[in-house]
């Protein structure tokens, strides 16, 4: 299994959209740079853990304004320090991620879902909130965009359970969860699931689904057409996902999105999102 670094083409579910209007797409694609930089330095398997969080603070320390940098290889933290400056972003909008990236850096050890989730509120809100903000939505939408968002981070985890244990030393499954179903660390290594893993994958889905759940409320919420049809997408593909999840093997396959499935979720979410436009008009 080689290392890997994510790029835009790799996410399931990529923020550059082109749903999103082109006067925002510079600002998306900054956030974008900021977040992918960072989240490269935490899963480097070649750096150790003082090393990863000396260069996250050294963003940070750009982002927020606390040492000037002339250089070039961290210029995207001031350009994005500067996008938020005019922008009247909340910088916690970006620095929350930092926080996200220094629990990956040391291999925090998640005991429960509720710790699960709350680093999902780091990893994962954010974006939504992001997003959320430069559409000029409502705060009633962070609600149900924080389950969204968690959602489809926890799908990533499933997806990347071996891959995180073997390359990065990482386990996002909580410890609790895998004593009550009797997994083990080396379960999660083997050529194929055991029917105990699969169980709690299961178990993890039904949880994720009621996340989904509270997520459905967002698309009826916000105000902004293309916003919409992309949730709806997004959903579509989520629920995509964790179908191929449950029928497959997440340590035999590599369980991906196909042209297929994202045909399918795409043409679902623009029916379910012309739908809703009819209903609102």
């Amino acid at each position: 299994m080689k290392t890997r670094q994510k790029q835009a083409s790799d996410e399931n579910f990529p923020v550059a959209s082109l749903m999103i209007a082109k006067t925002l797409r510079p600002l998306v694609n900054d956030y974008y740079v900021f977040a992918r930089y960072c989240d490269d330095i935490s899963d480097n398997p070649e750096l150790k853990a003082e090393e990863k969080i000396a260069r996250l603070n050294e963003i940070a320390d750009i982002f927020y304004g606390k040492t000037k940098y002339r250089g070039n290889k961290l210029s995207f933290a001031s350009r994005l320090k500067n996008d938020f400056l005019r922008e009247e972003l909340d910088f916690s909008l970006a620095g929350d991620l930092l926080t996200a990236f220094r629990r990956d850096s040391v291999g925090f050890v998640y005991e429960t879902w509720a710790q699960l989730i709350d680093y999902c509120m780091y990893s994962a809100v954010p974006v939504g909130r992001f997003m959320l903000a430069i559409h000029n939505e409502s705060p009633i939408t962070y609600q149900p965009a924080a389950s969204l968002c968690a959602a489809l981070q926890i799908v990533n985890h499933l997806q990347d359970i071996k891959y995180d244990l073997l390359k990065l030393n990482r386990l996002y499954l909580p410890a609790d969860m895998m004593n009550e179903y009797r997994v083990a660390k080396k379960d999660l290594l083997a050529d194929k699931s055991t029917p105990e893993l699969k169980a709690l994958i299961s178990y993890i889905s039904r949880l994720v689904q009621g996340q989904l759940k509270e997520g459905y409320v967002l698309p009826q919420l916000v105000q902004n057409r293309r916003l919409r049809y992309q949730l709806y997408i997004i959903l579509s593909l989520t629920n995509i996902m964790l179908k191929k999840i449950n029928n497959g093997d997440v340590l035999a396959q590599e369980i991906r999105l196909n042209k297929w499935n994202w045909l399918c979720g795409i043409c679902s979410g623009i029916l379910r999102g012309l739908f809703q436009c009819s209903r609102l008009n």
